[in-house]
């Protein structure tokens, strides 16, 4: 079994920032890949960010130049750092994990809030 903790998420003001972490343990042979999801309310599932083993990264349109993505592989453990919020970053936060040799894994999600 594989378990997914997040941390990180809370209440900022616009232009604001956040770092979200995700900690996966449990049993781990290696990871594929590692990202970000969110869904606002009345909206659908999104992806934000993932980082791919040997390094590919790719962000939402939406976030780009302000969400950086960033994973530690001897912590299995995956971060997003986010500037600039907006109002419209407001939503859950999911953390998805992709194993080697498979099966994909949610965190339980953390909720962002961007108000003045």
């Amino acid at each position: 079994q594989v378990e997914l903790v997040e941390s990180g998420g809370g209440l900022v003001q616009p232009g604001g920032s956040l770092r979200l972490s995700c900690a996966a343990s449990g049993s781990i042979f290696s990871i594929n890949r590692m990202g970000w999801y969110r869904q606002a309310p009345g909206k659908e599932r999104e992806l934000v960010a993932v980082i791919i083993s040997g390094g590919i990264i790719n962000y939402a349109d939406s976030v780009k130049g302000r969400f950086t993505i960033s994973r530690d592989n001897a912590k299995n453990t995956v971060f997003l750092q986010m500037n600039s919020l907006k109002p419209e970053d407001t939503a859950v936060y999911y953390c998805k994990v992709l194993l080697i040799p498979g099966g994909n894994y949610w965190g339980q999600g953390t909720q962002v809030t961007v108000s003045s």
